[in-house]
């Protein structure tokens, strides 16, 4: 996928990684967070994974774990930690319904604060020597696009994300998101589905424009049949 190559190089691929669950001071605090690193003793760059509508789940630790044999250290934070701590949704119809719900109690200020320490605990970490991008799915790609307005990150991968255009969820307002476009200073790469009801075609212009407009280097990869 054109994404994975948007991240400056790591080390070579490799199945030997750890993984840790781990604690993030926030204000007054705690967020937890699953990180996956490399075995081989060493510094690497570090990666901030955005969790999708259903928590920190398997396949979000999956996608972490991936990052880290591709030579990572890769921390996926609770973003839901101030409603409820340790969410794993199923995939299922309550599963989504909880899920909103949740969506529904983020606040801008509150991911913005998140992500912010969640950088800091990675970048402090003795086996990172930079953070050097944040990538989010589904959910997680608005909250990387957010990040990416306001934190000086290298390189920012956004899969499948919606809801930038406009304020129909609060992480949304009081202007929509894209709406910060301006103040991104690193790279964005935007992967969406050609058939994504949530993103449709008029959508995928706009953020495209908005990336241009505001000269950010970026790149809009549209997969072909792909619903979502």
């Amino acid at each position: 996928m054109a994404a994975w190559c948007a991240l400056p190089p790591g080390r070579p691929m490799t199945d030997e990684y750890e993984s840790e669950q781990v604690r993030i001071a926030v204000g007054t605090g705690v967020m937890g967070g699953y990180l996956a690193r490399p075995s081989a003793p060493g510094r690497y760059p570090g990666v901030l994974l955005a969790h999708q509508l259903f928590g920190v789940t398997a396949d979000i630790r999956g996608f972490a774990d991936r990052l880290a044999g591709l030579g990572y250290v890769a921390l996926a934070p609770d973003f839901y930690h101030r409603s409820a701590s340790g969410v794993e949704l199923p995939t299922t119809d309550e599963g989504r319904e909880r899920g909103f719900a949740l969506m529904k109690e983020m606040t801008r200020d509150g991911v913005l604060a998140d992500m912010r320490a969640a950088a800091a605990h990675l970048g402090g970490r003795a086996e990172v020597r930079t953070v050097t991008g944040v990538l989010g799915v589904s959910l997680g790609g608005h909250l990387a696009y957010l990040a990416a307005t306001r934190l000086a990150v290298p390189v920012t991968l956004v899969l499948y994300a919606g809801w930038l255009t406009g304020t129909e969820i609060p992480v949304s307002t009081p202007e929509p998101t894209l709406d910060l476009t301006g103040g991104i200073t690193g790279r964005v790469v935007y992967v969406v589905g050609e058939r994504d009801h949530v993103v449709p075609a008029a959508d995928r212009d706009r953020i495209a424009d908005r990336l241009a407009a505001a000269g950010v280097s970026h790149e809009v990869v549209v997969v072909p049949g792909v619903p979502q």
